[in-house]
């Protein structure tokens, strides 16, 4: 169960990051408001997670995975650069996540 929440939280930590570049600098009143939304249950569920996982390892599992997603998005859905060093540093972080728990 801790894995599905802690999924949950980084899938709204992923979904505050994409209404933060849409709240344009929060002039817009509907994604400006969904940032927060999405952060606030994205952290409460990194809270819940963090009563049966080390923080350490929740933390870094969440932050990188949000990373790595964050970049693919950018370059799917905002057609930004790809390059072979953000390909390889996007390989890294996902088996710098996978380590962490692997290898615990």
């Amino acid at each position: 169960m801790k894995w599905v929440i802690l999924g949950i939280g980084i899938i709204f930590e992923v979904l505050g990051t994409v209404c933060m570049e849409k709240a344009d600098g929060f002039t817009k009143l509907i994604p400006s408001i969904l940032v927060f939304v999405f952060y606030g249950i994205s952290l409460a569920a990194l809270v819940l997670v963090l009563k049966k996982m080390e923080v350490s390892i929740a933390y870094a599992i969440w932050a990188s995975a949000g990373t790595a997603l964050i970049a693919m998005i950018g370059i799917i859905w905002y057609h930004e650069s790809l390059s072979i060093t953000k390909v390889a540093s996007i390989t890294l972080i996902i088996l710098g996540i996978l380590g962490l728990e692997l290898f615990d």
